[in-house]
């Protein structure tokens, strides 16, 4: 078994305005030097299998499909062997 931990993320050329709420946020409380500020998601799961292969290609489809916007996000993933975590 698998702990996958997934990052995905608007790609640089497509605006992202909840980031830009978010800046506009900043600055009204004062804090004036942030700046290119993105908002991304991250996710975490299992994946049960012993097989490290079919746990990438289950996890990278499972992103592509579902989990990210192959449009307009990238996503990034990594798998730790779940026995690292006490099997938990």
């Amino acid at each position: 078994m698998y702990k996958v931990k997934v990052l995905v993320k608007r790609r640089p050329s497509i605006l992202d305005p909840q980031g830009k709420a978010v800046e506009k946020g900043a600055f009204h409380l004062g804090l004036t030097n942030i700046k290119d500020t993105r908002i991304g998601k991250y996710i975490e799961f299992m994946v049960d299998t012993g097989d490290k292969a079919a746990a990438e290609k289950e996890v990278n489809d499972y992103c592509y499909k579902l989990l990210a916007n192959p449009i307009m996000e990238d996503y990034e993933f990594t798998l730790e062997p779940a026995d690292s975590e006490g099997g938990n």
